[in-house]
C-alpha cells in the first residue's frame, strides 16, 4: 500500500510544485500580465510543436501505434459531449452558461496537466502512446467547443475555420511533420535532433509554471451552483464513470494512465479565452479553469492511488 501511495505521490507533486512556483512569479509579480501573454503564446506555438514532434519522431510506431485506445478515446469525448448537450440545457437556463458549462465538463486540460502524469510514471522516453492520442482529442474538442458555445449563443457553426484552426494547430503540425519525416525516411541530424529534445523536455515545466502564474479569481457568488457542477463533473463524475468503462474494457498499463490523463484532468485553459470570445460567461469559465486545477493535484492522486492499489497500472 505505502509503494502505491509513493506512486501516486510521485505523478502528482511534481505538477504542485511547478504550479506553486508559478504563483509564487504571480505574487512577487516577476512577470506582467503582457509578458505572461507572450510567454503562453510562445509556448502554445513553439515549445508544444516540438515536444509533439520529438516525441512522435523518437518513438517506435510500431510499438505505440494504438488503434484500441484512439477509438475508446474518441468515442468516450463524443458519448460525453452528446450527453452533456441534452443535459445541460435541463439544469441551466442561461445560454451564456450553458456552452460554458459543457465546454468545462468535456474538455480536459489533457496537454498541460495529462501528459505529465504519464511521464511522472513511466518515464519521458514512454509517453509516446500518450502523445499520440493528442493528435485524436484535441481536435475534437476544439471541433465540438465551438459546436456547443455557437449553438447556445445561437450563432451559425462555419466549417472552414474551425478546419483552419486545427490545421494550424501547433501539436497537429509537430505530429505531422515527425509522422512525414519517418514516412518519407529523412534523417534529422543530431545537432538538429538534441536541442529539438532539449525544448520538448523544457514544454511541460514552463507551461505548469505559466499555468500557476496565471491563476486568478473573480467572483463565485453568481455562479457558485453551476461551478460546483462543473468540477464535481470534471474532476469525480467523467473519471469515475469513463475510467470504470476502460477498466472492464481491459485497459491496463501505459493505456489506461493515458485514459486518465485524459478524463481526469481539470478543465482546460483555452475553455476561458473562449468563452470570451464567443459571448459565454467568461467568469465562469476561469473559475472552472482556476478551481478544476487546483483541486484536480488532490482528485488525481485520490485516482491514481486507487487504481495503482487495484493494479490497474
Amino acid at each position: 500500500m505505502f509503494s502505491n501511495f509513493i506512486v501516486a505521490l510521485g505523478a502528482v507533486v511534481p505538477l504542485f510544485c511547478l504550479m506553486a512556483i508559478g504563483v509564487f512569479v504571480k505574487l512577487s509579480k516577476l512577470l506582467t500580465e503582457t509578458e505572461l501573454n507572450h510567454m503562453n503564446r510562445m509556448v502554445f506555438r513553439v515549445f508544444f510543436f516540438f515536444m509533439l514532434f520529438h516525441s512522435i519522431y523518437t518513438a517506435d510506431l510500431a510499438s505505440t501505434f494504438r488503434p484500441k485506445l484512439m477509438i475508446f478515446g474518441a468515442c468516450s469525448v463524443l458519448i460525453l459531449f452528446a450527453l452533456l448537450m441534452i443535459f445541460i440545457p435541463r439544469i441551466e437556463k442561461d445560454n451564456r452558461r450553458r456552452g460554458v458549462m459543457v465546454q468545462a465538463i468535456f474538455r480536459s486540460n489533457f496537454v498541460i496537466m495529462g501528459v505529465p502524469i504519464v511521464a511522472n510514471i513511466f518515464g519521458d522516453e514512454n509517453i509516446a502512446v500518450t502523445t499520440m492520442m493528442i493528435a485524436v482529442i484535441i481536435p475534437m474538442y476544439n471541433i465540438l467547443a465551438v459546436f456547443a458555445l455557437e449553438t447556445f449563443r445561437g450563432g451559425k457553426i462555419s466549417p472552414l475555420p474551425i478546419l483552419a484552426g486545427i490545421v494550424k494547430n501547433p501539436m497537429i503540425l509537430g505530429a505531422v511533420s515527425a509522422a512525414a519525416l519517418l514516412k518519407l525516411g529523412v534523417h534529422v541530424p543530431a545537432p538538429i535532433l538534441k536541442p529539438i529534445g532539449q525544448i520538448s523536455a523544457a514544454t511541460t515545466p514552463v507551461a505548469l509554471i505559466i499555468l500557476g502564474a496565471s491563476f486568478k479569481l473573480g467572483s463565485v457568488q453568481a455562479h457558485t451552483s453551476q461551478l460546483v457542477k462543473c468540477v464535481l463533473g470534471r474532476l469525480i463524475l467523467v473519471p469515475a464513470v469513463v475510467l470504470t468503462l476502460a477498466i472492464i474494457l481491459g485497459f491496463r498499463g501505459i493505456d489506461f494512465v493515458t485514459l486518465t490523463a485524459i478524463f481526469a484532468a481539470p478543465t482546460a485553459i483555452v475553455s476561458f479565452a473562449m468563452a470570451q470570445q464567443m459571448n459565454g460567461d467568461a467568469d465562469l469559465a476561469g473559475n472552472c479553469v482556476v478551481f478544476s486545477s487546483a483541486l484536480s493535484c488532490f482528485t488525481i492522486f485520490c485516482w491514481l492511488l486507487l487504481f495503482k492499489t487495484l493494479g490497474i497500472f
